[in-house]
């Protein structure tokens, strides 16, 4: 009879409180979140892309005649004017080929002068009929050998000078000295496999950086041709290897007409003014194009939500948000996107608090 009473009494309890709860059903509390009308904008864009830094000549001297190094007339990081003495070969051999050959010029010389004496004689005593027209001639051949000798020695003097005048070795431009890897005594010649050193002319620098195709294409498009491209990119900044932005604004001067087939990227050159001689050839940095978007849908990173390597904002509809998945191209503030397909103007979202909020979640919107 006890066991009965307990059963009973377990199940009233039951019934009482699936009543309970049936009566009083959860309600999900209704969230108040901040809207954003979208409106278009103007807002100004960066974009970076990794450069190398070059001198606007970088010119290797390679001797042209070869010899022992007698004398480094210069250091290694020096400025040098166009025409300044580098190195000196050694002269010896070269000044006794330079006297050979004058001494062979004269020699010619005397010889044309013997040989125009014994035509002038032949000539004469041909036209008193002494001698044959084969004597004349033998005479006249003898001159025009006597000539081209001349000619020849006159040719080698020449040659002698410019190997004499080549074991000074000067300077082509304006610029500085790179790396000098040969010494005094050391043996040189055209074909040695290093320069003797490297003279960059860094007044200007010129920065070489690469762009996609896509992005030339983008480029193209925006501007009509690369010609009308090159007249309206506005000046460019360099970000130095240390993060700080170079004093000077730069201009893009050429776009490469073809298209790497290996990276399907295209070649741009840009020159910076270098006064200060902070830029040096070989160095590197970063382009910075500055680019304006008008009328563009701008709305706050914070409105967005991403997953999966997708971004969403929650378009309200009514009193439920709706997920709305969105592509965007980032504001250099970093505080903004442009908005380049998923939403229109005039459409209304959550501007705060997205991340808490599920599809189908009833909002409240903040007055």
């Amino acid at each position: 009879m006890k066991k009965k009473t307990v059963k009973a009494t377990f199940v009233l309890v039951c019934c009482v409180l699936l009543t309970g709860c049936k009566n009083n059903q959860v309600v999900m509390p209704e969230a108040e979140y901040a809207t954003l009308r979208i409106t278009k904008a103007d807002r100004r864009l960066t974009d970076t892309y990794p450069a190398t830094i070059r001198g606007r000549q970088d010119i290797d001297i390679f001797p042209q005649v070869g010899g022992f190094i007698s004398q480094v007339v210069v250091k290694e990081g020096q400025r040098v004017r166009k025409g300044e003495t580098l190195f000196i070969i050694d002269q010896v051999p070269f000044k006794a080929a330079l006297q050979t050959a004058e001494a062979n010029v004269e020699a010619a010389k005397a010889g044309m002068a013997t040989a125009q004496l014994v035509y002038n004689s032949k000539k004469e005593l041909f036209n008193r009929n002494v001698v044959s027209q084969f004597d004349l001639s033998t005479a006249e051949n003898s001159l025009l050998t006597a000539k081209a000798q001349l000619a020849q020695a006159e040719a080698q003097l020449t040659y002698a000078r410019n190997d004499l005048s080549y074991t000074v070795v000067k300077s082509p431009v304006d610029g500085v000295v790179g790396t000098i890897p040969y010494r005094v005594g050391a043996l040189v010649s055209a074909s040695i496999p290093r320069p003797l050193t490297t003279v960059s002319d860094n007044s200007e620098m010129y920065v070489y950086f690469s762009m996609t195709e896509n992005q030339l294409l983008s480029l193209t498009r925006q501007h009509g041709s690369k010609e009308e491209a090159l007249k309206h990119i506005p000046g460019i900044q360099l970000l130095l290897s240390d993060g700080s932005v170079y004093e000077y604004t730069g201009r893009i001067e050429t776009i490469s007409g073809v298209i790497d087939l290996t990276t399907g990227s295209v070649s741009l050159r840009a020159v910076f003014p270098n006064e200060g001689r902070l830029l040096h050839s070989g160095g590197s940095g970063n382009i910075v194009i500055p680019s304006v978007r008008e009328k563009s849908l701008i709305i706050p990173q914070i409105a967005t939500v991403e997953i999966q390597d997708k971004k969403y904002v929650y378009k309200v509809d009514g009193d439920l948000p709706k997920r709305t998945v969105i592509e965007v191209t980032p504001v250099s503030n970093g505080q903004e996107y442009i908005v380049e397909s998923g939403l229109s103007e005039g459409d209304l979202i959550i501007a705060e608090g997205v991340g808490l909020i599920r599809e189908g979640m009833p909002v409240k919107v903040k007055k």
